[in-house]
């Protein structure tokens, strides 16, 4: 899997911080993101860089894809109908002339909670083992859907986690989880008895894929006012993303330059475990884990529609934020909902804010002066307690 570290040089002793991407952006192109020189309004090309700016501050930062994402292993994807049919417009007349007539089921699962838990855990053990005290705890910063991995893990491996951020985290308080007591993050109940080969949930296909358009129209419909973003910004996020795919990167079409505009893909995975019921479980000893042993941080723009939708739709679709600030049993954590703010805080402009709240909360275990609670967050950055 891919792994990229960034530590200042000479400072005797860091502490580690472990980002992970959410359903489609690579790690690189939403923590790491390098802007031309004299790009926008100006300033540093590093500014919107999270990892960067963490690691100047003296943390030891990784960034990690999972497979299927970024720069991680993907499916070879010889035959591009094996991407979702759904999208597959996406993908005429570059590669494929026509959309493909309907392929055989994929009777796999790519991605699940259980072997995302696991490739986050070989991280985790990577980093320790890079330290002398292997028992050191990592703080985690995970974004959108990274909270379908890093929130369950965290649940079940506290000893392994200092502090939780989550931006903008996916959350659906009615979501799958198995039935079985005794271990809320086993198996779906309907895949107990089936062999890892034939899941009773079938996703029909590896792969999602996206247009540059797409990804476009869902940034506008977040956009409340023209300061919210620079002038220029969808075709930097795009192109990074595209850095990171060489395949995605000649699919879509023609540009006048020879170039392509490029296809995002990334991977169709299976999650459970992470809903109102198991957010409030306890240690052995009967302290909350999220609040209680590892203290969580949660950021999220009210313009946000992606981690925020109608209670309307069907438990799996509906997510909330404010439902799992609501969950967490444990006194320690705290929330701000950014006005101007969508669910692409990273590359907007409230992203030096994000970047400088990080730190706030990792170095003292407060923010702008409080340290449990939710607010909101003004344009002028006045804080209102939210109800």
């Amino acid at each position: 899997m891919f792994v990229r570290e960034y530590r200042k040089d000479n400072v005797p002793e860091t502490k580690p911080v472990l980002m992970l991407h959410g359903r489609s952006a690579p790690a690189v192109a939403g923590f790491d993101l390098v802007v031309p020189h004299g790009f926008g309004l100006g300033g540093s090309e590093t500014r919107y860089s999270w990892a960067q700016e963490l690691a100047q501050h003296g943390y030891d930062v990784f960034l990690m894809d999972l497979q299927g994402n970024g720069l991680s292993p993907r499916p070879k994807m010889d035959d591009p109908c094996n991407a979702n049919p759904a999208q597959q417009q996406v993908l005429v007349p570059n590669p494929l002339a026509q959309p493909c007539p309907p392929p055989p089921p994929y009777p796999f699962q790519l991605g699940n909670s259980e072997s995302e838990w696991a490739e986050l855990d070989t991280v985790v053990q990577f980093i320790r083992g890079l330290s002398p005290d292997r028992d050191k705890p990592i703080d985690f910063v995970g974004w959108s859907a990274g909270a379908f991995v890093m929130g369950p893990y965290t649940i079940q491996h506290p000893e392994n986690v200092d502090h939780l951020i989550l931006l903008a985290p996916i959350f659906p308080p009615g979501g799958r989880w198995s039935t079985h007591i005794e271990s809320p993050f086993g198996r779906p109940p309907d895949g107990l008895n089936l062999p890892v080969s034939k899941p009773a949930v079938q996703f029909g296909f590896p792969m999602n894929v996206g247009g540059k358009t797409g990804f476009k129209t869902g940034w506008d419909l977040e956009q409340g006012s023209p300061e919210q973003r620079e002038p220029g910004m969808v075709d930097e996020v795009w192109q990074a993303a595209m850095d990171n795919d060489d395949l995605g990167a000649k699919w879509g079409p023609a540009l006048p330059d020879g170039s392509y505009e490029g296809v995002l893909r990334y991977r169709n995975t299976f999650w459970w475990g992470w809903n109102n019921q198991t957010v409030p479980l306890r240690d052995d000893s009967g302290t909350p884990v999220l609040g209680g042993r590892v203290p969580v941080l949660i950021v999220y723009g009210a313009l946000d529609r992606q981690a925020n939708n109608p209670p309307s739709l069907p438990p799996v679709a509906h997510f909330s934020v404010p439902d799992l600030f609501q969950a967490i049993a444990g006194p320690e954590k705290l929330m701000f909902c950014f006005a101007d703010a969508g669910h692409s805080m990273v590359w907007e402009r409230e992203a030096k804010t994000l970047h400088d709240i990080s730190q706030q909360w990792l170095k003292d275990g407060k923010v702008f002066g409080v340290t449990a609670g939710s607010y909101f967050r003004d344009p002028d950055g006045e804080l209102t307690p939210l109800q």
